[in-house]
């Protein structure tokens, strides 16, 4: 599929993403947001891939949004505001459910929506001056569309100082409360995001989706025995599960598992 906003490349089994609208610093717009929600769609549904690699084109991940956009939304009725911020939501949370590790590769600035697709990232390597920021309150407004997503990230803790102050934070304090995973000198961001996509595709397809699908059912979860009975039932499928058996015979018998080769 051709995009307006988005360049993809496949790499083998790792689908790459680039935001594409580096003249206003890949803010995101009604288009970005139609076409992020197609692509995670069409990526869910493709068994070949394996991995995901977000990035930004030019010098900035991502802004946030647009300002054009938002000026518009200024004379949207509430109804209007509603139905925009629930497609923005949609966005979201379908790149957040891809059943394959999604690795967000970030330099620059990740400011509010921004910042909001580092969260839904499964793993993100930022080099060490990248600078993040749920600024929305400086504009009057709230991260609320992406609040889910980040709280699951980084707690309440983190969010109650970082939302209500909009401040913009360096690498390393992304770091320290879990929105980023490794941090990296500009040179070295490539050999940092392929040291996890090594990592990635050494693992059973399905038993990484698995696993993904594990996090979110287990948080989710209404009780420490509800959570109990979905662990147990994860693990007993993944143990007589194709890929599983394959996995543990191959450990067992000291060679690499079937998937190791592709």
């Amino acid at each position: 599929m051709a995009y307006q906003f988005l360049l993809t490349r496949r790499d083998g089994p790792v689908e790459r993403l680039t935001l594409n609208r580096p003249g206003v610093r890949n803010a995101f717009n009604e288009g970005m947001i139609e076409e992020l929600t197609a692509w995670a769609t069409a990526t869910g549904a493709d068994t070949s891939v394996r991995a995901v690699v977000i990035d930004g084109a030019g010098p900035t991940f991502s802004a946030g949004a647009d300002l054009t956009w938002m000026a518009r939304t200024i004379e949207y009725s509430e109804a209007e505001n509603m139905a925009d911020a629930e497609r923005a939501s949609r966005m979201f949370s379908a790149i957040d459910t891809l059943p394959v590790p999604v690795i967000g590769r970030i330099h620059g600035a990740a400011l509010g929506g921004g910042a909001g697709l580092a969260a839904v990232c499964d793993v993100v390597v930022c080099e060490e001056h990248a600078t993040f920021g749920f600024t929305e309150v400086k504009l009057g407004i709230i991260p609320a569309v992406i609040s889910p997503f980040v709280l699951a990230k980084i707690g309440r803790s983190a969010a109650r100082e970082l939302f209500l102050t909009g401040r913009r934070f360096t690498a390393a304090h992304a770091l320290d409360i879990g929105l980023a995973h490794t941090v990296v000198t500009a040179s070295d961001l490539d050999q940092a995001v392929d040291a996890v996509l090594r990592e990635v595709l050494a693992s059973g397809r399905e038993a990484v989706a698995a696993a993904k699908r594990l996090i979110a059912d287990v948080w989710a979860a209404e009780s420490s025995e509800q959570a109990r009975a979905l662990s147990a039932a994860a693990l007993a499928a993944r143990r007589v599960s194709a890929e599983g058996q394959e996995g543990l015979r191959a450990f067992l018998e000291k060679r690499k598992p079937g998937w190791s080769a592709s």
